[in-house]
């Protein structure tokens, strides 16, 4: 009896011994498993330049970064084949990881790409990618104009066509990205020789 009493301590101070080995080996593994994880990358695409809503997107536009997203990679686009006549449906700065959800195919778009002559200069705070209202002073013929109004409001500023070689004070030709339903709106603004201007919206 003498015996099993001293024997039982020994095998108890045994386990734990053997359990401490075992939580030390699983931490080890988790903490390497965490690690190895962060450093694991993989080929995504990123914008080459800045690109608007309502864009057609082509290879030339995007460009493969190796980067680790761990459970969110699923989000980004991958080196997979575009869909036919892609376009984006928001604006995604130069550099910055293109979402998937954001590539979709020319057919669910609801924005059009329009180009208008401005009656004045372009704000220079006004670059692809900016925001801002398309104004419009309809043509009462003989050189006048009615009162300026706002013909549509969130206009996306897709290119400013001849920025470098435009004469001061003589107008641009911008390209906007405007809601379908207001494209017609639009065209009959610059068909019926309104004034048109661009102006920046707060932000």
């Amino acid at each position: 009896m003498a015996t099993d009493s001293r024997s039982r301590p020994r095998i108890w101070a045994d386990l734990r011994f053997v359990l401490g080995i075992v939580l030390i080996a699983g931490s080890i593994a988790g903490v390497w498993l965490v690690v190895a994880g962060a450093r694991t990358t993989e080929p995504v695409y990123a914008a080459a330049h800045t690109l608007v809503a309502g864009q057609t997107v082509e290879a030339g536009d995007l460009v493969v970064v190796d980067v680790a997203l761990g459970a969110s990679a699923g989000r980004y686009l991958s080196r997979e084949p575009l869909p036919g006549e892609a376009v984006v449906t928001r604006t995604i700065r130069s550099g910055e990881l293109v979402p998937a959800d954001d590539i979709v195919a020319v057919a669910t778009v609801k924005t059009a790409t329009v180009v208008v002559r401005t009656s004045g200069d372009v704000p220079a705070s006004v670059v692809p990618g900016s925001v801002v209202e398309l104004w419009s002073a309809p043509s009462l013929g003989q050189g006048e104009y009615d009162a300026p109004r706002i013909l549509v409001a969130d206009v996306v500023v897709a290119g400013i066509l001849d920025e470098e070689s435009v004469i001061a004070g003589d107008g641009m030709s911008v390209e906007i990205s405007v809601p379908r339903s207001d494209v017609a709106g639009v065209l009959d603004a610059v068909a019926g020789g309104d004034a048109l201007s661009i102006v920046p919206t707060r932000g």
